[in-house]
């Protein structure tokens, strides 16, 4: 086996504990609770999670899906979050060109689900995970050998820079606030990875999610649009780019 075939192993073994953490990290996020601190435990029975019912996956399916002390149903979409990140480094490995494109791209999508999971959780974008999308945008960038990292610079600002405007424009105009400064920062770090010509094309694919979205929503709750209904934006523009990142 070639040392490009273990790195892909090993990336593709690292999404689900990445999986593990962030779904980890966008469930304490309503409850303010730190990711790091207290250890896990369960919500049912308050018993603290030994490490061997923490392994990602595999404990989920030798537990059934259960707490081992009270039998209380472990959430789902823990799981689901494990299966995911091991999907994103399997998709993140076939694009790959080169390995550092392998690791870059694996840890990019990991991040654009952990915001995609806390945006839908808690409607937060934690500046922690957008600086670190950024970072690793510029990675994108340094590695791509037709891109540069000043090409990451500029992405990163006209992303900021037009949602910043946005924001300001719409607080003028409806003297509310329509767009988190999560969502700039969130841009900043699609602009980096992306670079400034899918940008639009992010945009429109996130907006056009976020209505079927929002009018899934209305009719969920009687066919009634409500206006006071609370967008996770960045979720969808999250999605919009892993997507676009994969196709480009």
């Amino acid at each position: 086996m070639t040392e490009t075939s273990l790195l892909a192993v090993f990336l593709i073994l690292c999404g689900a504990v990445a999986g593990s953490f962030l779904a980890a990290w966008a469930d304490r996020l309503p409850r303010a609770e730190s990711i790091v601190h207290p250890p896990s435990r369960c919500r049912t029975c308050d018993t603290r999670i030994g490490w061997h019912d923490l392994v990602p996956v595999a404990s989920w399916l030798w537990l059934g899906g259960r707490c081992r002390t009270c039998g209380a149903e472990i959430p789902r979409r823990l799981f689901y979050a494990e299966i995911g990140g091991m999907g994103l480094a399997i998709l993140a490995v076939w694009g790959a060109q080169s390995p550092w494109h392998m690791v870059l791209g694996a840890f990019w999508l990991w991040l654009l689900m952990g915001l995609m999971m806390c945006d839908l959780a808690a409607l937060r974008l934690p500046d922690a995970l957008t600086g670190l999308l950024f970072l690793t945008g510029l990675g994108l960038a340094w590695e791509d050998p037709l891109r540069s990292v000043g090409d990451g610079v500029i992405g990163a600002a006209l992303g900021a820079g037009a949602f910043w405007l946005i924001r300001i424009c719409y607080r003028l105009l409806r003297k509310r606030e329509g767009l988190g400064l999560g969502d700039v920062k969130l841009m900043a770090g699609i602009g980096a990875g992306l670079g400034v010509m899918p940008l639009p094309i992010v945009a429109l694919i996130g907006a056009t999610s976020a209505l079927i979205w929002s009018g899934l929503m209305s009719w969920q709750s009687g066919h009634q649009p409500d206006a006071a209904l609370e967008v996770p934006f960045g979720a969808h523009l999250a999605g919009a780019s892993a997507l676009l990142w994969l196709i480009l």
